[in-house]
C-alpha cells in the first residue's frame, strides 16, 4: 500500500493509479528477489515497525533496497521511480509499459528475451512451485489430522469421538447389561516404596502396554487406568448382545497369562501378581467434561465389579453370580464356586472363580 494511503488506513480506504504504481514496484521487488519486501533489511524487526517507518518517514523514505549490480539496472531504476514518495513523481502505467517493452535480458546464456516475458515465466514457475508447496502442506495437515483422530479414538470410543468431531452432543445412555473388568497389582504399595519414581512409571508403562496390546484383540473399551488399577468394559457404547461377557472373560484369561510371564525390569527376580474381578449388570454412560472429555460409567454395577476385584485373591479371576450365569450358556468356561462371602456395601453374596476356557470354543 502506498504511503499516502497507508497513513489514512484503516479509517479511510483510499485508492489511486499512483498508489497502484507504487504497489507495482513492490511486486517488481518480490519478483526480482523472490523475497518479502523489507525483510532482508538490516533494520527490519517486524511488520508493525516497518509500517510505522513508512508512514512517519523523514527526509529519506523507507523502501526495499534493489541493487543494480545484482538485478537488471533498468528494472531497478523503474522500481525506484515507481515508489517515489510524491505520487506526482511516479510514472503512469502507460510509461511503465513502454519502459518494460524496451528492457531485455538473458537467462542461462540463452537468447535475449523481453523482461516482461521473463517475469511472467517466473510467475508461472512460482505458481507451479506454490501448487507443490500447497499439496505438501495439505498432505502434512491430513497426516496431522489423522494422528489427532487416532489419539482421540484412544481417549474415547470411536462412535462417541466421531459425534464430537462433527460437533454433535453425546447424550447419556442406559445399557441393560454390560460386563466390567477391574484389576490391580497385589502389593503395589510395597513395590512403589522400594522403587524410584522412574522405575514405578516404567513398571506401569510396561504392564499397561502389554495389557493394551491384549485388549486390541477383543470387543472391549478401556475406560481408564488409575495408578495400578485397570478398568475395561464390553457391551458399550456398541451393544453386542451377551457377547460382552465372553469377550471380557477371554480377555481376563489372556491378561492373567501375560501377568505370569511379565518381568519387572528393575526387579527381574520378583514375580508380579494381580487380582481380577468381573461383574455384569446395567450401567449408564456418557461424556463428562469439555476441556478433557471422558467417557464415564455410572451405576452399582461399577461398584460391584470393583468389589469383586478387591475381595479376590492374587492371580485369580473373581466373578459375580450374574457374570457366571451369563457365561454358563457358552459351555466352554471352567467355573468353580467360591461360596458366600461378605462384601462391603453388599452383605453376603455368592461368588465364583473363572479358571479357564476349554480348547473347543464357540464362535
Amino acid at each position: 500500500m502506498a504511503p499516502e494511503h497507508l497513513r489514512l488506513y484503516p479509517a479511510s480506504r483510499q485508492r489511486s493509479q499512483a498508489g497502484d504504481v507504487y504497489s507495482f514496484a513492490v511486486i517488481l521487488y518480490e519478483m526480482c528477489t523472490r523475497a518479502e519486501p523489507f525483510t532482508e533489511e538490516s533494520w527490519y524487526t517486524s511488520i508493525g515497525d516497518t509500517l510505522e517507518r513508512i508512514k512517519n518517514c523523514g527526509i529519506k523514505p523507507y523502501r526495499p533496497i534493489l541493487n543494480e549490480h545484482e538485478h537488471i539496472p533498468e528494472l531497478v531504476q523503474l522500481a525506484n521511480q515507481c515508489w517515489e514518495e510524491l505520487p506526482s513523481d511516479r510514472p503512469t502505467f502507460q510509461n511503465v509499459r513502454k519502459v518494460l517493452r524496451k528492457i531485455r535480458m538473458t537467462r542461462n546464456n540463452g537468447a535475449s528475451k523481453n523482461v516482461l516475458d521473463v517475469l511472467l515465466q517466473r510467475m508461472e514457475q512460482y505458481a507451479t512451485n506454490l501448487e507443490g508447496m500447497v499439496e505438501e502442506k495439505t498432505q502434512a495437515f491430513l497426516e496431522e489430522k489423522k494422528r489427532s483422530e487416532e489419539l482421540l479414538y484412544k481417549v474415547l470410543p470411536r462412535s462417541v469421538a466421531d459425534q464430537l468431531r462433527m460437533g454433535h452432543s453425546v447424550n447419556p445412555e442406559a445399557f441393560e447389561c454390560v460386563t466390567i473388568y477391574f484389576s490391580d497389582i497385589v502389593g503395589f504399595t510395597t513395590i512403589s516404596a522400594n522403587s524410584t519414581p522412574f522405575q514405578v512409571v516404567d513398571l506401569l508403562n510396561d504392564l499397561y502396554t502389554c495389557f493394551d496390546a491384549i485388549i486390541e484383540n477383543y470387543d472391549v473399551y478401556k475406560v481408564e487406568t488409575i495408578g495400578d488399577a485397570y478398568m475395561v468394559v464390553s457391551g458399550l457404547p456398541e451393544r453386542n448382545g451377551n457377547e460382552h461377557v465372553r469377550q471380557i472373560a477371554r480377555m481376563s484369561l489372556d491378561i492373567l497369562h501375560s501377568v505370569r510371564q511379565f518381568v519387572i525390569r528393575h526387579k527381574p527376580d520378583e514375580q508380579l501378581t494381580a487380582r481380577i474381578g468381573l461383574h455384569s449388570g446395567p450401567v449408564c454412560a456418557g461424556v463428562v467434561g469439555r476441556k478433557m472429555p471422558r467417557y464415564c460409567l455410572f451405576g452399582d454395577t461399577v461398584n460391584t465389579a470393583s468389589r469383586m476385584e478387591s475381595n479376590g485373591k492374587a492371580m485369580t479371576i473373581h466373578i459375580s453370580e450374574s457374570t457366571m450365569e451369563l457365561l454358563l450358556p457358552f459351555g466352554t468356561f471352567t467355573i468353580e464356586e467360591r461360596g458366600i462371602i461378605e462384601v462391603k456395601g453388599k452383605g453376603r453374596v455368592r461368588t465364583f472363580w473363572l479358571e479357564n476356557e476349554s480348547e473347543t470354543q464357540g464362535n
